[in-house]
């Protein structure tokens, strides 16, 4: 139905513009055809530059380049063979016999203790509804002669929920013992920290 009044109202006003606009442009070409143009329609332009050849030469900027000096020859070597000079101060070289050193063996087998394997720990699934993307726990714990971790606490923690998963993980790990004058010895107050991340 709307489509149907449009064509009847559009129509007809698409021709009242186009034969307004037709007689306008009529009038205006007829005004046009009154102008009287002249037939001499031509244009002159010149864009080549005029040069005029001059004679005068100026011999004050010609002046030839003031070259550097050469360096001077290198001294001359008077002695063929090229020996340097060995003349210096003579002195005693001091009496060893009579001092005692202890130089050592040059090997020290003393260390501390060092992580051999580390196993990451497991995101527990009871903590992610109030966990944040990034959680962490801070532990401390003791290394024994055989290199296993024992007394492991916690001492800081983001979550209280990841503590247990934390020191599970951390009980596993293992150790190269504390070497002291060649014998394993305990290596206490070890700390570390565990990350879990929330993944996507």
């Amino acid at each position: 139905m709307n489509n149907k009044v449009r064509l009847l109202i559009g129509v007809p006003g698409a021709a009242i513009v186009t034969f307004t606009l037709f007689f306008i442009l009529a009038g205006m070409i007829s005004q046009v055809g009154e102008i009287q143009l002249s037939e001499d329609r031509s244009v002159e332009i010149n864009v080549t530059r005029q040069l005029e050849d001059t004679q005068e030469v100026r011999t004050a900027d010609l002046q030839r380049p003031v070259l550097d000096q050469p360096p001077p020859p290198p001294p001359s070597v008077r002695d063929a063979s090229f020996r340097p000079s060995i003349d210096g101060a003579v002195g005693a070289l001091p009496d060893m016999s009579k001092m005692e050193l202890d130089i050592g063996t040059g090997f020290n087998p003393d260390r501390d203790a060092q992580p051999l394997v580390r196993i990451p720990p497991q995101y527990p699934d009871r903590c992610q509804t109030r966990a944040k993307p990034m959680e962490s726990v801070t532990l401390e714990f003791d290394v024994n002669p055989e290199g296993n971790v024992v007394n492991p606490r916690v001492v800081t923690s983001t979550n209280s929920c990841f503590d247990r998963a934390a020191m599970r993980s951390v009980e596993r790990w293992r150790y190269a013992p504390s070497i002291r004058d060649g014998q394993a010895r305990p290596r206490l107050g070890v700390r570390t920290r565990v990350s879990f991340n929330l993944e996507g």
